[in-house]
């Protein structure tokens, strides 16, 4: 059970995007605006809108030809992460003023811990101060949930937008999140909602109510841990992002401008994803010892694969030979393939001792580590296209944007882009 005196902040940045594109542009303020992802790249979805847009219907994850559709005035204007990424700084140098215990959740959310902050107000108070500030100084709005745990923080922020505070109380949570559809508790995807409706639990307090057992036997240990959620139990503490925890998988996935429609326009891509995500082990130092490969066809349907690979490693060309056996292995070719995902699984130490096949040969293994020092110092001194595979130099259907890389914690969370909002 959670300490009775503890006091959790969940801020939300409302419509992040388009908040700082309006603010770059302040003629958009009058207009319903949307920030999509380039149509030419194929890109093509709103990530986020501002309230005009959504007073018109318009929906985060929709393609931009249905939100004109909804709004014929509609403005799209392209994202520029490094942006959202600067005001997300600035915002958590706020938060720093009253807590030192600052946990992102993506890009627009935190959850701050202000226990020890008493002295300087009390929940609500400090959640009114923030509000007040991040609108003053930065020119956004954000809205902040305030409770006990984190769980009924972030529901808090969820209930009331834009620009307001929300106090879930120990005392009073029955009767505020109970009443609430169970999508809204956090760890409720479309998924598990499908199942608990089944099910007749169609709220938070249905499913506080449900008998562990039937949780436990639907969804394993993560359905007692809904049910902790949905009575308040939540005793997560909130972790400083310098805490987080060790680097889970390391992925590199791209949406291309045209269908692949062969194995052998497969390779080179996926040769070109490995060797982003092997520079990127051997820059935190991490060896592989696993390979998972993530397909998306051309009717939008997601097919994954992992395998053990035969020795860890760190090297492009491994990395690329064993999601490419992957995919000659598992996929059939009933549809074009529209975007691809390479990860690196099952990560270690690049120091940690390893035991060696009779059949390794352990000194093409220490050729690739000088050829890859060679390539990461050549890169660093001249740029990342400075030198590349020559199986890659030409991919025509390329989007002309970096790539979608990832770095995944433990947990889940991205922690390059954080969450489209």
């Amino acid at each position: 059970m959670a300490s009775p005196s503890r006091t959790v902040l969940h801020s939300d940045l409302n419509h992040f995007y388009a908040a700082v594109e309006c603010m770059r542009n302040p003629a958009l303020r009058a207009h319903p605006v949307a920030v999509c992802g380039r149509q030419e790249d194929r890109h093509g979805i709103v990530l986020a809108k501002n309230c005009a847009a959504k007073a018109c219907g318009v929906r985060t994850g929709e393609t931009v030809w249905q939100a004109k559709t909804k709004c014929p005035g509609l403005i799209i204007t392209d994202a520029h992460f490094s942006e959202y990424t600067k005001y997300s700084r600035l915002v958590q140098e706020i938060y720093a003023d009253y807590s030192d215990l600052i946990e992102p959740f993506g890009i627009d959310e935190c959850w701050i811990d202000v226990t020890a902050s008493s002295r300087l107000g009390n929940g609500e108070q400090l959640a009114h101060e923030i509000r007040r500030r991040v609108k003053r100084e930065l020119g956004l709005t954000v809205s902040v949930g305030v409770s006990f745990n984190k769980v009924f923080a972030k529901l808090g922020s969820d209930m009331r937008k834009p620009d307001a505070v929300t106090v879930i109380a120990r005392e009073q949570f029955r009767e505020k999140v109970w009443p609430l559809a169970v999508e809204e508790l956090l760890g409720v995807g479309p998924a598990t909602a499908k199942t608990l409706h089944r099910y007749g639990v169609r709220t938070i307090g249905d499913l506080a109510q449900c008998p562990t057992s039937l949780l436990q036997y639907k969804f394993g240990v993560g359905g007692l841990r809904l049910w902790e959620y949905a009575n308040g139990e939540d005793d997560t503490p909130v972790v400083p992002q310098c805490s987080a925890p060790p680097i889970k998988s390391v992925g590199n996935g791209v949406t291309f401008n045209a269908d692949l429609t062969s194995s052998e326009e497969v390779w080179p891509m996926l040769l070109m994803l490995a060797d982003e995500v092997a520079r990127r082990l051997r820059a935190a130092q991490k060896k592989a010892y696993g390979i998972a490969l993530s397909v998306r066809t051309g009717d939008l349907r997601d097919r994954s694969w992992q395998t053990v690979l035969e020795q860890p490693t760190q090297h492009a060309a491994d990395l690329a030979g064993g999601a490419f056996s992957l995919f000659c292995q598992h996929y059939t070719w009933s549809q074009p393939v529209r975007a691809m995902t390479v990860r690196a699984i099952h990560l270690d130490d690049e120091q940690a001792a390893e035991q060696l096949s009779l059949f390794c040969d352990a000194g093409k293994r220490e050729r690739d580590a000088s050829v890859d020092a060679t390539l990461d110092n050549i890169r660093r001194r001249f740029g990342r296209r400075a030198i590349t595979h020559a199986a890659t130099l030409h991919l025509p259907k390329l989007p002309s944007i970096a790539e979608e890389t990832e770095l995944l914690l433990p947990n889940g969370l991205q922690t390059m882009r954080g969450l489209c909002r």
